[in-house]
């Protein structure tokens, strides 16, 4: 007697069946992959938008940015001819001032505003801005560090700079810092 089965609507059933364990598998395994992206109130804190028409020539304020402290400061003409001075200073961490302000998206910056992470690289403590100190910028008091105007270490334990924060200017008076 002849065998009258055929053989393509075996491997029909058997691709058939195939695909619908890949689906079934992915679907099952969606929600657990999706439940390890961040939270909606973990991304609304992934970035910070500051007015800089408040800050005047020579100040600073303190933002919260990822639950960090960030310096947005308003730089004088000496403060960035000292920064741009001391690009060839002997430095503990080699940086040049332009460098350090650079825009997030690879724009260059303005040399007025210098936008810091404000964690002292030696302990996490919060440097203070000391005018008139040895080089014009931040001193962290917990261990002696000093920073000059561009946020460069100069002197004391810290081992790097105050890392620039990740900014992008959206208008003249407004920055997206993160």
């Amino acid at each position: 007697m002849a065998d009258d089965r055929d053989p393509n609507k075996r491997d029909f059933i058997f691709i058939a069946a195939g695909a619908v364990a890949a689906v079934g598998a992915g679907a099952t395994a969606w929600p657990f992959i999706d439940q390890m992206n961040p939270a909606a109130d973990t991304r609304a804190l992934s970035t910070t938008e500051v007015d800089l028409t408040a800050i005047e020539i020579g100040q600073q304020i303190k933002v919260m940015w990822q639950g960090k402290p960030v310096f947005v400061r308003h730089r004088t003409a000496n403060e960035i001819a000292a920064a741009q001075r001391d690009d060839y200073a002997s430095l503990k961490d080699p940086q040049k001032d332009a460098e350090r302000i650079a825009q997030d998206d690879g724009q260059p910056g303005r040399a007025e505003w210098l936008i810091l992470q404000a964690n002292c690289t030696h302990l996490g403590c919060v440097p203070t801005f000391v005018q008139g100190s040895s080089f014009g910028g931040w001193f962290c008091p917990c261990h002696g560090s000093d920073y000059d105007t561009s946020g460069r270490i100069r002197r004391g334990p810290a081992p790097a700079n105050l890392p620039p924060a990740p900014y992008v200017f959206l208008t003249d008076t407004s920055v997206r810092i993160g």
